[in-house]
């Protein structure tokens, strides 16, 4: 467990300033400061950037009144079950709805087994059906390359959210969270608690996705200056079994490992189970990603730290206003639209980024609740 000592870690602190550009957040001065800090507690933010999503909500449903939406035919296709998209699939079937889009003309897709075949076949059908645009979690980018292309050429619309598509021809806009900020945050947070000083091991369901690789290399760029090591990288393939006995393997192999980064949705449990079954829980200190129901058990309990989160909630509403509009007003206008809300590298619609703590846990699931997020 960690010890009770609070420290505030706002977003510009943690180095939310950091864009998709590649820019250094202003924050990494004091690494080598913040390298001699005692271990700490957290306590976190949970506003995301819910405002200026709203405010981009309401541009493009003014837009879209009075027009005729009754050809409008989109899909939300993830990439893997699990509990953290959810909320957004709540979040999409709310944005139909609030469009006045038919359920039965707003479908949702989650690979039951995170397979890229799932996903590909899930595309073919869609496709068939006559689908005029969809959000999507690719599993393998560079696969995707190739379907989209054939989609984008057909007049279908893609967009990319979670993780971002670059290399594509739907690399003009991704919508969710600036990877690079989400990893910054999870290793200014792992800073934190470490003191500045030990061995961590990440674990991640892919080695290759962009959103793991810019996490990746946000949480180790927030790591510099200190006396944290990264040990290991190792991927579990989707899978939480996998990751959980990964981590066992890391902990039985290396008792030095004091630190561990779980980067994708199911991580976060999965490594505290491993903690917890080698009766590390008070000295070995997991930082994860997303708001998993398991997760946020753990946080409560207090054998996860603090777990970095985005909102999937409003990948799937804004995601469902963007497509419609897209076919509706074309391209050019929806992204006329969109275009004030964007990051500085032109592209990034941020769904936001968050820390959510043991401190703040009440707060955020209040912000679940008032969403419709069981």
């Amino acid at each position: 467990m960690a010890v009770a000592t609070a420290v505030l870690i706002s977003l510009t602190a943690a180095g939310c300033s950091k864009n998709a550009s590649g820019s250094s957040p202003s924050s990494s001065a004091g690494a080598g400061s913040a390298a001699a800090a005692a271990p700490v507690a957290l306590s976190g933010s949970v506003t995301f950037n819910q405002a200026n999503l709203a405010k981009l909500d309401k541009a493009l449903k003014s837009a879209l009144a009075g027009k005729d939406l009754s050809k409008v035919d989109i899909a939300m296709v993830v990439n893997v079950a699990a509990d953290y998209w959810k909320a957004g699939q709540v979040g999409f079937l709310k944005g139909c709805s609030d469009l006045g889009i038919p359920k039965s003309k707003c479908t949702y897709f989650a690979p039951p087994n995170g397979k890229l075949t799932e996903q590909n076949s899930e595309l073919e059908t869609l496709r068939s059906q006559g689908v005029t645009g969809y959000s999507i979690s690719a599993i393998d980018p560079t696969s995707a390359a190739g379907t989209i292309h054939k989609d984008v050429q057909k007049g279908i619309s893609v967009l990319a959210i979670d993780s971002p598509l670059p290399g594509t021809d739907a690399a003009s806009l991704y919508l969710g969270t600036p990877n690079y900020t989400a990893g910054y945050q999870a290793g200014t947070a792992m800073k934190q608690v470490l003191g500045g000083k030990g061995k961590v091991a990440i674990l991640v369901g892919s080695l290759t996705a962009s959103n793991a690789t810019q996490r990746i290399a946000g949480f180790e760029a927030a790591l510099k200056g200190t006396k944290i090591t990264v040990a290991q990288k190792v991927n579990d393939n989707l899978s939480a079994s996998t990751a959980t006995s990964d981590a066992e393997t890391i902990l039985a192999n290396n008792p030095d490992v004091n630190g561990l980064y779980g980067v994708y949705s199911y991580d976060g449990p999965a490594l505290a189970q491993a903690v917890t079954s080698a009766g590390k829980t008070s000295s070995v200190h997991i930082v994860s990603d997303d708001s998993d129901a398991q997760t946020l058990k753990f946080i409560k309990s207090g054998v996860i730290s603090g777990t970095v989160v985005q909102m999937p909630y409003q990948q799937g509403y804004t995601g469902a206003y963007i497509l419609a509009a897209e076919k509706v007003l074309g391209k050019a206008k929806t992204m006329a639209l969109v275009k004030p809300y964007l990051e500085k590298d032109g592209s990034t619609l941020s769904s936001g980024v968050g820390l959510v703590t043991k401190s703040d846990l009440s707060a955020y699931q209040s912000l679940e609740s008032k969403l419709g997020i069981s």
